[in-house]
């Protein structure tokens, strides 16, 4: 994030979360909250990625499997397993990640772009830079091209 005004990069939170052996982040302006596990209700030709609805507090939510939203192998849930609930556009939409490890603190300086000549095979617009700490890298993720990669609306249509 860049303080326009300055012209500097300015400090930032984001909520640090696990998938797999590696760990990523997303800013947390855009979290709404993060929740245990809970039940899912599966909903009939939906994309792969989409583990189904869930009831949250009365409104009907879409939860992505972030797991296969990135074609990583499939794994049970756990009990370190959550739903981070995040607003979009005015909407709810949860990711079920492995386990949530912290809220941090970066410094903007720490925030590099991503490595776009060494990551040709993924899908780069997803990555929004990479938080450098020294012994420590957080891919950090924009949160709207998460969700819009894929086919226009589809997860509007499933929450309606």
């Amino acid at each position: 994030m860049i303080d326009r005004s300055r012209g500097t990069q300015v400090e930032r939170e984001i909520v640090v979360f696990r998938l797999a052996e590696s760990v990523y982040g997303i800013d947390i302006d855009v979290v709404r909250e993060i929740i245990r596990m809970q039940g899912i209700t599966p909903v009939p030709n939906a994309p792969d990625f989409i583990e189904g609805v869930t009831n949250l507090r009365g409104k009907i939510c879409p939860v992505m499997d972030m797991r296969r939203r990135f074609g990583l192998p499939l794994a049970r849930i756990t009990a370190d397993s959550r739903i981070v609930v995040i607003e979009i556009d005015g909407e709810d939409v949860g990711m079920i990640v492995d386990a949530v490890e912290e809220v941090l603190r970066l410094p903007g300086s720490s925030v590099e772009p991503p490595p776009l000549r060494e990551v040709k095979s993924i899908n780069t617009d997803i990555i929004e830079g990479i938080a450098n700490l020294g012994t420590r890298l957080i891919v950090l993720f924009d949160v709207d091209r998460i969700l819009s990669d894929g086919p226009e609306g589809e997860l509007e249509e499933i929450a309606a």
